[in-house]
This record gives C-alpha cells, structure tokens and sequence, in this order.
C-alpha cells in the first residue's frame, strides 16, 4: 500500500456569499475570532498522527534492509547499491553504474543536508504528489522528481525562468492550462503543477514508451532528445537513456543519474544515518474556494495564522492577494483553522479596505456605505498619522490613494485625495 493510500484526504470545498459584509478602518475593532474548537483541533492532531506514522511505516516495512550490516568508510560495495536498486522494484529503470554511483554518494555523504530538507519537505508534500500520480496512472517513484528538479521548494526559480516544484517553464506552464498573471502563478500552486506535471510525464511516455527517455525529454525537451536518437542510430536500436547518454546536453546526462541517485538517497536514508528534518509546513491542511478578493495578511490579522504559513501553504499568489473577483480560488489553511475561517469571514472582510485598497474602487468596498471623495490641503505640521487620524482612515490607504512612496515626504499645500 502506498503512503498516498494510507493518508487521510479530501478537500472541503466552499464558496460562502459575501456580499455587503461590514467594513472597517480600525483594526483594533475588529472582532476576535474564536480559537479552534475541541473537535478541529483532535482532528487535525490524528491527521498529522496517521501521516507521520505512515511515512514512519513505509520505511520500516518495505525499505529497512540490512540495517544490521556493517560497512567500513562512507561508501558501501557496488554489490549493496545494485542490489538495494533493484530491490526498489520499480517500472523505472533503476540502472547501476559508475555515474549513477557519485550521485548516491553525494546525496548519500556530501549533500547529506539537502536530503535531510527534501526528507523533511517530503512529509508534507509527498501524500499529496502521490495521490496525483496514482490518480493519473503513473509509477509513484516519480516523487522524486520534484526533489531532483527544486528540492521540493514551491517557490524555486531557475535562472532560465522555470517555477515551482515541477520546473515548468512558462510557455509549458500555460499550455498544460496553468494560470500565469502579475496576481497569480500557478506553477508554484503544488496541486495544480503536479496535476500539469502527470499530464505532461503522460504525454512523453507515450511518445518514447521508457522512463529514463521521457525523464530526460522532461528536462531537454523531446527535440533535443529525438536528435540524441537519431545520433545514435534510430529509434530501433535505442531503448533507454544510457543508449543515447553520449548524445544528450551535458546537464541532461546527469539528470536520470540524479534521479537514481535521490531515488536511492530517500529510499535508504536511515542506512546511512540521515534522518528528515521537521516538516516545514502544518502536514493537517484543507482547502476552501474564495469568491472574493482577499489579503493573506487579512487571515493573519483575524486568525492569528503566521503569513510565513499562509505563504507557504499558497505560494502561488505571488503578491499575497487571492484576486477572486470574477471566479472562486483555492485557499489552503491549517485543517484546525477552516472552520475558523468560515465562522469568522465577517471579520475577515471588514479588512477589506485596509489591506485591498489599491486593488478594490473605494466607492465599491460596501456597498450600504456613501462613500465620498475628498481633496484635503497638507497643512504646516501635518503628517500622514495626524492626517490619517482626522478623517477615519489608515496611512497606508492615503499612501495607496495618492500614490505616496515614502510616508515622511509630504509638503505643505500638497493636495491629498482622502475617501470616506
């Protein structure tokens, strides 16, 4: 059974109506929302129970291998990684070679922290990545992917200009049907880029009908290796990616190495003393559908949730706001937070026109409210706070209105666009 299949899932889907909530301009009256209840709090803490025990248990019941045998120095005989490879069972080809070897050991020895971060990462987002490729019909050991391609970082960027866990390049992106804005980038939304990443490995192993041949076309592009085939004799004398190695752009030579050799590193971590470091994101999460415009610091204001996590749990707002202003988004949340979230969306949304004022009309923030414009003549000893305080409104709102970059720089007779 895999890990994916013994994780508790499901997403809570919800698109709550929030037309005409109250607004504010004062943080401070701001209703506090309720802490999690008794019965949020024990389910979120079994959640994280079972899948850390599940990730426990599949080490321990499928990988943990000759624990008992000792070896001398860092490296262990050929004989031990071939065999441990082919003991992983995979419809990948697990070749073992003298290339495939140095990328064991540096993972192994060398760069035995990032492996310990990718363990750690793994916690929270391997559940996810495997239900996807089992969902699609593909080999789970692709998991590594990801690992091999950001480490399993959501927000990784390439100097190229590929994105997210998956790598996709941007004109890749948007053709497997992920958004790509100035608000939103969806290559960086784990979901929706592994839901992307299985349609594209899909469609590479239906051209070459082998793994380690669409690994590589999955980091080179398949043009480049249809002429690594053509190089080395035609499709009938070439099966795999060590036919064609010769062929194949430096980097992408050692890119099905790497991925044997992370492979290998997640696979016997413990054999060689590396354990995972904490999960770096709450493992317990759920999902709701927004269907209107939110800050993420509007959540950390009412919840008390850190923006640190809600960054990290919805990286692919890049700008930290969910512009659901003309379809519903995702939010991901601390699953002990959800109902939370929706019992306290009043007070959510009456920070509306403190943290959305450049992106929402004022005269359209509440729609009960009569909303003016006014023209305010900076006075001698004015400042933004005194000016702020006078009319009802926050600084960072006159900044916004009047495009005002630094707080200190005002003038006297200086007109300021004030709304109440």
């Amino acid at each position: 059974m895999s890990l994916a299949t013994i994780i508790l899932s499901g997403v809570l889907s919800l698109a709550i109506s929030t037309d005409s909530l109250p607004v504010t301009n004062n943080i401070d009256s701001i209703p506090v929302v309720p802490p999690a209840s008794g019965h949020d709090l024990v389910s979120s803490a079994i959640y994280e129970k079972v899948s850390a025990e599940a990730f426990d248990q599949y080490f321990k019941n499928f990988i943990d291998i000759d624990t008992d045998v000792q070896y001398e120095g860092t490296t262990l005989p050929d004989s031990v990684y071939a065999a441990r490879l082919v003991a992983l069972m995979s419809p990948i080809e697990m070749a073992f070679n003298k290339i495939v070897k140095q990328y064991i050991i540096n993972y192994t020895t060398t760069n035995k922290g990032t492996m310990s971060v990718i363990l750690g990462r793994a916690q929270y987002y391997f559940p996810m990545i495997e239900q996807e490729l089992n969902s699609a019909g593909l080999p789970l050991e692709l998991r590594i992917l990801p690992a091999v391609e950001s480490a399993l970082q959501s927000t990784a960027r390439s100097r190229a200009g590929a994105a997210g866990l998956w790598q996709f390049m941007f004109t890749t992106g948007k053709g497997y049907g992920l958004e790509v804005t100035t608000m939103v980038d969806e290559r960086l939304d784990p979901v929706l880029a592994t839901k992307a990443a299985c349609k594209f490995l899909k469609t590479l192993y239906g051209m070459y009908n082998d793994w380690t041949l669409a690994l590589a076309a999955y980091n080179c592009g398949s043009g480049n290796v249809n002429k690594a085939i053509a190089r080395a004799g035609g499709k009938d004398k070439v099966t795999s990616f060590w036919d064609i190695y010769p062929y194949l752009p430096r980097e992408t030579r050692g890119y099905v190495p790497a991925f044997i050799g992370a492979s290998y590193a997640f696979a016997y971590h413990r054999q060689h003393n590396i354990e995972p470091r904490p999960a770096p994101l709450p493992i317990a999460v759920d999902t709701v559908m927004v269907s209107r415009p939110l800050s993420l610091k509007q959540l950390e204001a009412t919840l008390g949730i850190s923006i640190d996590t809600l960054t990290g749990l919805n990286p692919q707002y890049t700008e930290g706001i969910i512009p659901a202003s003309t379809r519903p988004y995702p939010l991901t949340l601390p699953m002990a937070d959800v109902s939370r979230y929706i019992a306290g969306e009043v007070a959510v949304h009456a920070l509306d026109s403190v943290y959305l004022a450049s992106y929402l009309n004022p005269k359209n923030i509440d729609e009960n409210a009569a909303v003016n414009e006014i023209t305010y003549r900076v006075k001698s000893g004015d400042n933004l706070g005194s000016i702020a305080r006078k009319h009802g409104v926050t600084v960072t709102q006159i900044k916004t209105w009047n495009k005002i970059k630094n707080a200190n720089k005002i003038s006297v007779g200086q007109r300021l666009t004030i709304w109440k």
